[in-house]
């Protein structure tokens, strides 16, 4: 029998049986697509959370240090840091700026995402996984000299410039006038406003000018890895506890820590979440092989008489294989739409509540929806799951004897 008539008869045998065969491919329709946006949503978070990790800069350690009778701290964290140049790339003052700025009628006072105003030194970029598209970035010379001069992130160029090109010109903070003296490369590219190219950089050495006090506290370190990442760690650590001892407050920390503890918790969700789709995928495999069994004893003359003309065992077990596979092939398409769209649902509700900056939401479409390995390894799954299940009954049905099947009435 040719292959070609194997599924004529397929299609023949599951159109005439509709309801049974729509409520066995039932079982397929919701193991697939509960596998699809299981997987999708899964892989989507852990990228979205990468990513996310990844923008505020990888091996990065963050140093907050606030004393209260010891104006000299900062100085002492950021000389011990640069001795730690076998384990750091660089250390920089990292703390936020409020206040006004403009350029020409433009005002972060009535933008929707105003840029947000950093004081660093010329490690900055380094420190945050920046770098310069044009013009230059801060030099030790500009803070030595309380150089009134900053550098924009690409977003910030956008808001405050459009398409001119802002090197040499003049924008104000709380009316203090500073020039432009360099644009960041661009880093985030969902082209949501509030993103981490939403940046102005201004010397530390300004701080008194701009915010009527001393920079104090919040510093970045950039290791050279993720291995010397935890030893800086732990090196910074104790050296702030014999620096502030009770005269202050001090934390330091890596995001790395937050992103291996993420994978962790993921991978324990990617395993429950598995083991519950394999029960339910158990389960639909079950049903397969039930209702072809059905199948074989309402058509076990049929059988006989195919094996009475001449039919070959092969080409009966090739038949039920077919139909099979057929069965899981069509639930498996359905369940693909099904889960498509269950992805993009469930997806959206779950990265909501991971609560992450708004900058991913504009691209979070590309986080949630199924892959083409994904989509292609669903389909494919089913097939050979059809194939599975159905060989049992094929094999039954290919080794009936002629004279026993006519017998059935």
């Amino acid at each position: 029998m040719k292959i070609s008539q194997a599924f004529k008869m397929a299609f023949k045998s599951i159109w005439a049986k509709k309801t049974r065969s729509a409520l066995t491919m039932l079982g397929i329709i919701i193991g697939v697509a509960s596998v699809m946006i299981l997987v999708t949503t899964v892989n989507g978070s852990n990228q979205m959370m990468k990513d996310y990790y990844e923008s505020m800069g990888t091996n990065t350690i963050n140093i907050y240090a606030y004393s209260w009778n010891n104006s000299r701290a900062s100085k002492a964290i950021y000389d011990y840091c640069l001795q730690l140049d076998h384990l750091v790339d660089g250390v920089t003052p990292n703390a936020w700026a409020w206040g006004d700025v403009r350029y020409a009628d433009r005002s972060s006072r009535y933008m929707d995402y105003s840029p947000e105003s950093y004081l660093g030194n010329d490690q900055w970029a380094i420190c945050n996984g920046f770098t310069i598209g044009t013009g230059r970035d801060l030099s030790q010379i500009d803070l030595e000299n309380f150089a009134q001069v900053c550098v924009l992130g690409s977003k910030a160029k956008e808001l405050l410039f459009n398409y001119a090109d802002p090197i040499g010109e003049t924008i104000t903070f709380n009316g203090i006038p500073f020039t432009v003296i360099g644009v960041y490369a661009q880093k985030d590219f969902s082209g949501e406003m509030w993103s981490r190219d939403n940046v102005i950089l201004f010397p530390y050495t300004m701080s008194m000018a701009m915010t009527g006090q001393e920079i104090q506290g919040e510093y970045i370190a950039k290791a050279k890895s993720s291995a010397t990442t935890t030893e800086a760690v732990a090196l910074i650590g104790g050296f702030l506890k014999g620096l502030m001892g009770e005269s202050g407050y001090y934390s330091v920390y890596s995001p790395n820590t937050w992103q291996e503890q993420n994978n962790e918790q993921s991978d324990m969700m990617a395993k429950v979440l598995g083991g519950i789709s394999a029960v339910s995928l158990l389960v639909a495999g079950i049903g397969i092989m039930n209702i072809m069994l059905v199948t074989v004893t309402e058509r076990t003359r049929e059988i006989g008489i195919r094996k009475a003309i001449g039919a070959e065992r092969s080409s009966i077990l090739v038949q039920f294989l077919i139909e099979a596979a057929l069965i899981c092939a069509i639930g498996g398409i359905v369940g693909i739409l099904a889960g498509y769209y269950g992805s993009i649902l469930f997806g959206t509700e779950l990265m909501g509540m991971l609560n992450l900056p708004g900058m991913y939401y504009g691209s979070m479409k590309s986080y949630i929806t199924p892959t083409l390995q994904i989509t292609l390894g669903s389909f494919g799954f089913s097939v050979l799951m059809g194939l599975g299940f159905g060989t049992y009954p094929a094999i039954k049905a290919s080794g009936l004897q002629p004279v026993d099947a006519l017998r059935v009435e």
